[in-house]
């Protein structure tokens, strides 16, 4: 399948979970659709993107490992996204990516993930949880922040700032969330 036929079949993605799981399954069984995949994604201005990131999170949500070679690729362009519909699962595999970098149990995640790549991944967190997203985004990068801050004792300080400057002007998820990794964070301080 060429990058324009994958093109072309994303737009039979909807926001079914069937859908998703079927493009993301064809994506894994054929790992040379990874990088079209990817590409197509950081289209960022075209409505086919968002598809294309749901396929991507599905298919990193049944095979992380599968990210490896394109990396770079991901996390030189994650900052570009800023579609809501392509945003959140972009935060969703940063936070796969970060919990399985940070799991008790081996995986080839932890070799794989350089400090460039962390430093991508900080720097779009960041950028999420300051700017006007919607609440999974802002979510899913208060738990790789906090995960990252267990690492990079600076970035707590910074994360619980945003928390508390930002707590009373968010919905009740973001406060519930907030309020839980606050805890965390603040017997360290």
């Amino acid at each position: 399948m060429t990058k324009d036929q994958l093109y072309n079949e994303l737009n039979y993605v909807n926001h079914s979970r069937e859908k998703r799981l079927h493009y993301a399954n064809l994506v894994i069984a054929n790992p040379q659709l990874v990088k079209p995949l990817l590409e197509i994604l950081f289209e960022v201005d075209d409505k086919i993107s968002c598809r294309a990131a749901w396929v991507f999170e599905f298919m990193c949500g049944e095979k992380l490992e599968a990210i490896i070679p394109h990396l770079n690729l991901f996390t030189e362009n994650i900052a570009k996204v800023h579609l809501d519909p392509a945003v959140r699962p972009v935060a969703k595999v940063c936070e796969y990516l970060i919990k399985d970098y940070y799991s008790k149990h081996d995986n080839k995640i932890k070799s794989a993930l350089t400090e460039q790549h962390k430093e991508k991944i900080v720097e779009a967190c960041f950028d999420w949880m300051i700017n006007d997203e919607k609440i999974a985004p802002k979510a899913y990068s208060m738990n790789s922040l906090y995960l990252l801050g267990n690492e990079y004792d600076w970035i707590h300080p910074e994360l619980a700032m945003i928390l508390e400057r930002d707590f009373q002007m968010q919905s009740s998820g973001f406060k519930a969330r907030a309020r839980h990794i606050l805890k965390k964070i603040k017997p360290k301080n």
